[in-house]
């Protein structure tokens, strides 16, 4: 069983003990963060002929690829076949679009490779049934692995502190019929207190602890998927389940993603 923690935690090695350091709350604040955006519905558009591609058949070997590297959760796969990701890179990387490969999305930021994001969902849902309940995401982005969870969860939060890149996602996502997804531009960092608590919490930034509110935030009963930085300044990914006497945590293979920032801009 998972040894038991207090929160936040760091990691002591990428090997996942756990140090008896604490980290201090974090008292940040969403400043002046917008009202959370609800994307409207409207008519979802063909591929683009001038991308000269056939994208359903090419998500559908991406698909493949996905299961032959041992994702096996069916909803996660289907929901990964589903959303376009080339809709999401931009023009001139659209050919890269289906390929394994994490793509520059501007302001210092990424789109996930197809297989982290695939990886980190399976984790969230850890076998769940059916869908997800309520899901908060942590970075936006350019909106991609918001929309694989709308598939996934009844209702999803995603927060973008960065608002080049929360007007992006919104353009992103605008022909997309998502009614249970909803943008928020703030610092996630904060998480987003009025919509908790959260049966799933996703981080697509690391740091060296996990902010004390994402773990407030998290439903008893719920999960937690996210990077964290070692004091060897590697990240590996960390799952924290909430259970009725406290929180486990476990610490899987190193990832690489961008480092987790508090504030706005």
């Amino acid at each position: 069983m998972p040894e038991k923690r207090a929160f936040p935690i760091r990691l002591d090695s990428l090997s996942g003990k756990p140090s008896s350091k604490l980290s201090p709350k974090l008292g940040l604040t969403l400043g002046n963060a917008a009202r959370p955006v609800t994307m409207q519905a409207k008519p979802v558009k063909a591929a683009d002929a001038s991308l000269g591609m056939d994208s359903a058949a090419v998500r559908a070997r991406m698909v493949q690829k996905l299961a032959a590297s041992g994702i096996q959760d069916a909803l996660v796969l289907k929901a990964m076949g589903t959303v376009e990701r080339h809709r999401f890179v931009e023009t001139a990387l659209v050919n890269q679009a289906y390929e394994d490969t994490s793509l520059p999305i501007g302001l210092g930021q990424t789109i996930s490779k197809p297989n982290v994001v695939a990886r980190m969902i399976e984790l969230l849902r850890n076998n769940a049934p059916g869908l997800l309940g309520r899901v908060l995401e942590i970075g936006t982005g350019c909106g991609y692995q918001a929309a694989v969870l709308s598939h996934l969860a009844t209702e999803v939060y995603s927060i973008e502190r960065l608002k080049g890149l929360h007007e992006k996602a919104r353009l992103n996502l605008r022909s997309f019929r998502l009614h249970n997804l909803h943008l928020l531009f703030g610092d996630g960092m904060q998480g987003f207190a009025k919509g908790a608590p959260y049966a799933a919490i996703i981080a697509a930034a690391g740091g060296e602890s996990l902010p004390q509110a994402w773990l407030d935030q998290l439903a008893v009963g719920g999960r937690l998927v996210a990077p964290m930085v070692t004091p060897a300044g590697h990240q590996a990914l960390v799952v924290v389940d909430r259970t009725p006497t406290g929180y486990q945590q476990r610490v899987l293979e190193a990832v690489h993603f961008v480092p987790l920032k508090s504030g706005i801009s």
